[in-house]
């Protein structure tokens, strides 16, 4: 599955939970409190200051890895 910025915080970490790790070094610490569940990828990139493209580019490199080991 290709992670999106428009994809909801729960949506993402329910299909991939392996990518609490990338979210976790990005500084997003909170994607384990109710409210972020229901928070588009982007928005909480915007809200810590990060890049979204970057953040995607990051989960989606970090699930082609898992997929191939």
């Amino acid at each position: 599955m290709e992670i999106k910025k428009e994809m909801l915080i729960g949506e993402i970490l329910s299909k991939k939970p392996e990518s609490i790790g990338t979210l976790m070094s990005f500084g997003m610490g909170c994607i384990m409190c109710p409210s972020s569940q229901m928070e588009s990828l982007e928005e909480a990139a915007m809200v810590h200051g990060i890049d979204p493209n970057m953040l995607v580019a990051a989960l989606n490199k970090d699930s082609k890895e898992e997929a191939e080991a």
